[in-house]
């Protein structure tokens, strides 16, 4: 980033501007430092928050992580979870029988992961600006300037490219003009982090009564999250403070009965407005997290739906800064993450649905308890509610059946020893694996921009596999001799000309 100072403001330029310092926006900043971008990320807050509203990230994030060396920092004995519950339903979801390398729940705070991807971010030069908050936008034909409020006044920051990733009101999506479609809450809901001395004798989980519903978790750090939701109690005021005393009463008309909550710290409120962006995209300005879509927050479905955005987008937008991206390469970003935001708002809404008071939801939730004990239903479950099953659709109908799907981790033995498809995604670069294809010279020309490994697998999932940077396999083959042409077209596709 550099600076230069003018008659009025003082202008800041960088390669991209990121409005929101939260996780989406720092995993972007992370993904598009990886790749040499030049990034400032303005963040209105003063610091990082200390208290974490969403907590837990699935299956597909900590895949997507672990293909950048930032998982292990968040692992900890007591983080994976293998269970979750859908609806605070029995039985719960068997995430261990899910198709991922990490079959879990990672029970770690949103505090911890901005920290991590913080720390990644300042490594790779990324400028992170605490005190700036984005107060306008004006978008010209080769640039975006922000007007950007700070302590010491108005200052105006320039890039390339807008991303927002400002949340649920953000000021970039407002600015651009992007419909943001949906439905306005019908329940209130609460949350409070606090320690519960009764916890041993509480019931962990979701407890659903004739009112709303209860739900009482134990953290690894010690302390107790409590969330409430109540039916057809909407919040009048989304903004104002919530108090002990409310919060008590909440819980009171829940359960009938009070609960000895001591040292509250976290207490905030919300709601189940659901809204999606009708595009992701206005010309050089982006929408990532929950500037795009928003939802009822139960399960940690938005944390994880907006790193998966940011992961997404940072290539892309890399590679049209460096030059080589194909001209339709940006306009994927929408095509691939908009449908996967659908899907995860229609899960959000199942599963509030199911927590509902109404007689007539109870008998529907016996059924669904049924049909959990299925294993096959309880895996269809589990991979949606974790990501683990998500794919894209490329519109070709005769690719190989692993196209547009995520790439599971292989063990490779190449002619340096032994590594495997993480340790080969770690640098951001696409990787085309030949273990029989006999493919490796075509990608060649394309080598600055693509990994090319030959390398032997006890367990390779096909005889060739060309994986973007986002662990999607962009091409694969089953047996030699390959088509040379397929795999020339995947490459042009997401890596430009030759």
């Amino acid at each position: 980033m550099t600076k230069q100072t003018g008659t009025t403001d003082e202008m800041l330029t960088a390669e991209v501007v990121i409005a929101g310092g939260g996780p989406v926006g720092l995993m972007l900043a992370s993904e598009l430092g990886l790749a040499g971008v030049g990034v400032v990320v303005l963040e209105r807050a003063d610091r990082r928050p200390t208290d974490a509203r969403a907590w837990g990230l699935h299956a597909r994030t900590a895949e997507t992580l672990d293909r950048r060396g930032l998982l292990v920092p968040l692992l900890h004995p007591k983080a994976p979870w293998p269970k979750m519950p859908f609806a605070g339903m029995w039985p719960l979801l068997q995430l261990d029988r899910i198709d991922a390398d990490h079959p879990y729940l990672l029970n770690v705070p949103q505090t911890r992961v901005e920290e991590v991807l913080e720390a990644r971010a300042r490594e790779l030069g990324v400028v992170v600006a605490y005190q700036h908050e984005v107060v306008g936008v004006r978008q010209e034909a080769d640039t975006v300037t922000v007007q950007v409020a700070t302590p010491d006044g108005m200052r105006l920051v320039r890039g390339a490219y807008l991303v927002g990733c400002d949340g649920g009101r953000s000021t970039v999506r407002k600015a651009t003009g992007i419909s943001f479609e949906g439905t306005d809450a019908s329940v209130g809901g609460m949350l409070c982090d606090c320690v519960l001395p009764s916890m041993g004798q509480e019931r962990r989980g979701i407890t659903r009564t004739e009112v709303g519903t209860v739900n009482i978790n134990p953290r690894p750090n010690g302390v107790v999250r409590i969330v409430t939701t109540e039916f057809g109690r909407p919040h009048p005021d989304r903004d104002a403070p919530v108090t002990f005393d409310e919060f008590r009463g909440a819980v009171r008309r829940i359960l009938g009965r009070d609960l000895d909550i001591v040292d509250p710290t976290l207490m905030t409120r919300f709601g189940d407005a659901t809204r999606l962006a009708s595009r992701y995209r206005d010309g050089r300005v982006f929408l990532a997290g929950d500037a795009a879509h928003v939802h009822f927050p139960y399960g940690g479905l938005g944390l994880n739906l907006g790193l998966q955005d940011a992961a997404n987008l940072g290539w892309k937008l890399a590679g049209a800064l460096r030059g080589w991206a194909p001209g339709e390469l940006l306009d994927t970003y929408g095509t691939e993450r908009r449908p996967a935001a659908e899907a995860v708002l229609d899960y959000s809404r199942t599963q509030l649905a199911l927590l509902d008071p109404h007689r007539n939801v109870t008998a529907l939730r016996s059924l669904f308890g049924k049909l959990l004990e299925f294993p096959d239903v309880n895996r269809y479950l589990a991979e949606l509610a974790s990501g683990a099953g998500a794919r894209y659709d490329f519109g070709d109908e005769d690719a190989h059946p692993l196209t547009g799907s995520f790439a599971r981790n292989v063990a490779v033995k190449t002619s340096d020893g032994g590594t495997s498809l993480v340790s080969l995604l770690h640098s951001g670069a696409g990787v085309l694996l030949d273990f029989t294809a006999g493919v490796a010279d075509v990608a060649s020309p394309w080598s600055e921009r693509v990994r090319v490994v030959r390398a032997d697998c006890d367990d390779a999932p096909a005889a060739g596999l060309l994986v973007r940077p986002d662990g999607y396999v962009a091409w694969a083959v089953s047996a030699a001799p390959a088509d040379p042409r397929g795999l020339r077209q995947a490459l042009a596709r997401w890596f430009g000309a030759a």
